[in-house]
């Protein structure tokens, strides 16, 4: 807004300049001929303008009128739905991204409109039936032509250039993803929560338009235009996708508030942990682990870095991470020996770890975590995000700009140590029915492993309830790190938020671990 101001004074300025001039001359200036101003090019601010005057007027559902054919798809007879890749856009003409489009059905019952931005000029995609291959499926004869499509996949030669890989998704409400090179599609963005982890229905915004950037021949990234529309709100967001070893993708989000929100979620990330290495309940699975992300990483505005272990709780669970300009969240699966899963099929030992990198200051809020007790993988039961600080409030506007990295491993994302392995069990003499519980965590990194054996570690541990005894540290001989094990003597069923890490004399040698007890009923 204040670009916008300036930029109209400055045009003030010069209506004002001319006249002045033109009285201290002899005589009038000479006419100039008419110009013909260049064509309109479409860009950003046009879905800005589109998501400010649709914040003007009331919220309109859209409406489902899709064949039951459609509707009552399981989901092995809609993934047996296929876009024929032959028909893929801009496969003609050899560029350097390919997209394909995803069919209505299942879960995906609302239409997305697509258009094609070429040389600043916007035209829609036409639907058309004989863009898929319907499989198995019996396809009714008198199915309607203008049915629309539910998102699209962008593909890139991401490995070798003779074949396109798909590397992102955006399909059903404001859900999408991506992947980087030797990545298995994992964890889930959304470009907005609202309400989430209250005692009421979440909201779920949607994106009920795009614009796809024809790319260049020469195109290493790919731009995408999305209009948001929900009941509480509409924005503008610009996706920039860069694939690679590490896929990043660049977000700017202007938001317009039809309505007051009681907790908004900036940059949103949903993920799956359903057990894992601190299991406190038995699952009975021959794998040893099954999640896509293993805990969430935060890179605090005052420096600190904080890990905390993902579980599967028996009851909701949900942490806030009090911060102020935050430099960075995410959810990362740290964990990549195969050995852990044993799951040939699912590959959880590719899943991509996602980080969030604010590029600017967001003041004040928190990082939160949910935990939703879970039944089976697959279900998506963990949720984190940013929330403001202030109520947001109808007719308020909010910029954020951030970016996303979907990765395998960053070895930028540590203060020196970070932690390897976080484990739980019984404590005292190993008694099972011991109200003591027994954690062990394992700190690795390049400048641990370089302190001498009989360096004189501590470990500063801290619970908000119940006590805390028997605290070690020893360096530890099978991973060059170092081990911090203690005792928490719980305060009855009460939980207690922990804390602990590594420091020698007045150095800090490791990120901070943090995890929530609970009692495992």
């Amino acid at each position: 807004m204040k670009f916008r101001m300036l930029l109209s004074l400055a045009l003030l300025v010069g209506i004002w300049i001319g006249p002045v001039a033109s009285f201290s001359a002899p005589s009038a200036p000479e006419a100039t001929p008419a110009t013909t101003p260049p064509p309109k090019r479409f860009n950003f601010a046009d879905v800005h303008r589109r998501a400010e005057m649709l914040a003007s007027q009331p919220f309109q559902a859209t409406s489902n009128n899709l064949p039951d054919f459609l509707k009552n798809l399981d989901y092995d007879q809609y993934r047996d739905i296929r876009f024929r890749a032959d028909k893929s856009l801009w496969r003609a003409e050899g560029l350097p991204f390919e997209i394909q489009f995803a069919p209505l059905g299942f879960l995906f019952f609302e239409p997305v409109v697509i258009h094609i931005v070429d040389e600043g000029e916007s035209r829609p995609v036409e639907y058309a039936s004989d863009l898929f291959d319907y499989g198995k499926n019996p396809v009714p004869e008198n199915l309607p032509k203008d049915l629309g499509f539910a998102g699209f996949k962008v593909l890139y030669p991401l490995h070798t250039d003779s074949h396109y890989d798909e590397v992102a998704v955006f399909l059903g409400a404001s859900y999408f993803r991506a992947v980087g090179q030797k990545q298995n599609y994992g964890l889930s963005v959304r470009g907005l929560a609202v309400d989430t982890g209250l005692p009421k229905p979440e909201e779920f915004p949607r994106f009920r338009e795009f614009w796809l950037e024809k790319p260049a021949k020469d195109a290493t990234e790919l731009t995408v235009y999305a209009l948001m529309d929900s009941k509480s709100l509409t924005g503008a967001y610009r996706f920039a996708i860069k694939p690679g070893v590490a896929t990043q993708i660049e977000v700017k989000a202007n938001l317009f508030m039809r309505d007051s929100v009681q907790k908004l979620g900036v940059a949103p990330l949903t993920s799956m942990f359903y057990h894992g290495a601190m299991n406190e309940r038995f699952f009975d699975d021959f794998r040893p682990q099954v999640h896509d992300s293993d805990g969430l990483l935060m890179f605090t505005g005052n420096g600190e870095w904080i890990w905390r272990p993902l579980n599967n709780p028996t009851r909701l669970r949900i942490s806030a991470y009090q911060d102020n300009n935050p430099r960075g969240f995410g959810l990362l699966q740290r964990d990549r020996d195969f050995d852990n899963y044993q799951d040939l099929e699912a590959h959880y030992h590719s899943r991509p770890s996602l980080w969030v990198e604010p590029q600017g200051d967001w003041g004040k809020g928190s990082v939160q975590l949910i935990e939703i007790p879970s039944t089976a993988e697959r279900y998506d039961n963990i949720a984190a995000f940013w929330t403001p600080e202030k109520p947001v409030e109808a007719g308020q506007r909010l910029e954020y700009h951030y970016r996303l990295s979907f990765f395998l491993d960053l070895p930028s994302l540590t203060s020196g140590g970070r932690t390897l392995a976080s484990r739980v069990g019984a404590g005292g003499a190993g008694d099972l029915q011991s109200e003591r519980r027994r954690f062990v965590i394992d700190f690795g990194g390049e400048n641990l492993a370089k302190l001498a054996d009989d360096a004189p570690v501590e470990g500063v541990v801290s619970g908000s309830t119940g006590q805390i005894q028997n605290v070690v540290v020893h360096k530890n001989p099978q991973t060059q790190g170092w081990r911090l094990s203690f005792e928490l003597l719980p305060h009855g069923d009460t939980a207690s938020e922990l804390r602990g890490f590594l420091k020698l004399g007045n150095d800090v040698l490791t990120e901070t671990w943090s995890y929530q007890w609970t009692a495992a009923k």
